[in-house]
This record gives structure tokens, C-alpha cells and sequence, in this order.
């Protein structure tokens, strides 16, 4: 095999880690694609490392131990995750896009993967440290911000449904109170997550809470701990929502003007 030039080696490298996020990599897979040695791909990692902090692109971390290496995390600084998300909400904010009921049209958004993939990233970077084992969604707007949080963080993303698919095998069913205060029903394959793993949900909007609350409910059934709940956008009306703890990048405002008007402004933690 041919010398492997630098800059052709750290571009691999970064495309090799950028693509398996918060995947670990060992010294040696590298030392064996590359032709070098530990101490050169050493080095390598470092300027990845401080090019990658410098223009605020995300992190490279070293993991220590047996089966240690190093990953890449596409962490968002809250700077860059607040004037991501600002942008976001004057896509949204206005009239036109305000539907009957008091919700907001944002499809178009939530299928641009350059945006959900912005989204995806702010939201997993909050949760890194919480290490869980897979992402939880309800089908189907929220399914595209959940797989984006999911790959961002290296994690299945597992996919609740309204009733349960015969090629999924058998399932749990439960009946929750919808934020609407309907009775609906929620299911699970049985084989889609195991006992004592550690779940986050994400969602694309909040309001009451009901199907967030039937979400922690189902994983109950399974005896799963709920390490976090995140969505895309939350109303501020009802103030006291059937979940705790939630965290929302946008908030949504309907005014009393004629016409209403769609108002949507960043979280407050960000």
C-alpha cells in the first residue's frame, strides 16, 4: 500500500468518525486502514481535535480502557445551538402558518433533513452525559427529529405506534388520555427494547402532555427508566403539563388578534 499523506489521512479519519457519532474507534482500526503507527495517529487526533474546538464543529473524546479508543460527538455550543434555533423560529413565527386548533403548520420543516439534523444535534448534546440506550418516539411527525437525536447519539431509535403491526411479533398495549382527553391506544413490540435499559424521548410537539405521559407509562410496562423527555416545540398554554422535567427547543404563543398569529421563540434554557 502507498504512503498515506496526512491530510488525506486526517480527512478519512474525520469522514470514519463524523459518520458512526459517538462511536468508539480504537488506535489499532485506524493504525491498520492507515498504515501507521499509534504514536502518528496520535497526533492526528490532536489537530482533529483543536481544529474541531477552534471553529466549534463538535468534540473528539478519548476513551480510556480495554476497550477505549476515541469518538466523535457533534456537539452544539449554546451560542451556535441558540442562533440555529432562532433562525428556525422566524421560519415559523406568522399567520400563515397557524392551523385550526391552535397548532402550527411545520411539516415542511420537519422534513428538511439539514434543519432536523441541526435539531437532532442541540438535542443529543444535552443529553451525551444521561448515556441512554435508545431513543423513544410516537409515529409519525416526530419521527424524523427522534432518528436525527438517535444517530447524533449513537442509539436505535425505537418507534411506539398507535396499534400493533403483525410483523412486529407480540406487544405490550396500553390506553393513555390524549392531550385532547380522548382515549388512545399505544403499543410496542415486546423484542424492540429490554428490561432495565434507559430511554429518552423525543417528540415533535408538546401541549398537554397526555401522549408524553403514555410514553413514560409504556415504558413502565417494560421496566424502563425515562432519563429525559425532549420535543421540538411546546405551547405555553396549559401551563401545568401531565410530564415534569421536559425540555423543548422552541415555545409556541398564539395572539388574540384578528388575525391570530403564530409567535415562536427559542426555549429559555437556551
Amino acid at each position: 500500500m502507498d504512503k498515506v499523506r496526512r491530510n488525506e489521512r486526517m480527512s478519512a479519519m474525520m469522514k470514519l468518525l463524523a459518520s458512526s457519532p459517538n462511536q468508539i474507534f480504537t488506535l489499532n482500526s485506524f493504525c491498520e486502514i492507515f498504515g501507521s503507527a499509534k504514536s502518528t495517529m496520535s497526533e492526528d487526533i490532536d489537530l482533529l481535535r483543536t481544529v474541531l474546538e477552534q471553529y466549534d464543529l463538535g468534540r473528539i473524546d478519548t476513551v480510556t480502557g480495554a476497550a477505549g479508543g476515541v469518538r466523535f460527538r457533534p456537539i452544539v455550543s449554546r451560542a451556535r445551538a441558540r442562533e440555529t434555533i432562532e433562525g428556525i423560529c422566524r421560519l415559523l413565527s406568522g399567520p400563515e402558518r397557524l392551523l385550526p386548533g391552535g397548532f402550527l403548520y411545520n411539516s415542511d420543516i420537519l422534513s428538511t433533513p439539514d434543519i432536523v439534523n441541526q435539531m437532532g444535534a442541540i438535542l443529543a448534546t444535552e443529553y451525551y452525559d444521561r448515556e441512554p440506550d435508545f431513543v423513544l418516539t410516537m409515529e409519525t411527525k416526530g419521527i424524523p427529529v427522534a432518528f436525527a437525536t438517535a444517530n447524533a447519539l449513537g442509539v436505535p431509535l425505537v418507534i411506539a405506534r398507535h396499534s400493533s403491526k403483525v410483523y412486529e411479533g407480540s406487544a405490550v398495549n396500553i390506553n393513555y388520555v390524549s392531550g385532547s382527553g380522548n382515549i388512545e391506544t399505544m403499543s410496542l413490540s415486546r423484542r424492540a427494547v429490554r428490561e432495565n435499559q434507559h430511554a429518552l424521548i423525543v417528540d415533535d410537539f408538546l401541549r398537554g402532555g397526555g401522549t408524553a405521559r403514555g410514553m413514560v407509562e409504556l415504558m413502565r410496562e417494560f421496566n424502563i427508566s425515562v432519563i429525559g423527555m425532549a420535543f421540538v416545540m411546546a405551547t405555553l398554554e396549559p401551563e401545568n403539563k401531565r410530564v415534569s422535567g421536559a425540555k423543548t427547543l422552541m415555545t409556541l404563543r398564539v395572539t388574540d388578534s384578528d388575525p391570530a398569529e403564530a409567535i415562536v421563540t427559542p426555549a429559555d434554557w437556551l
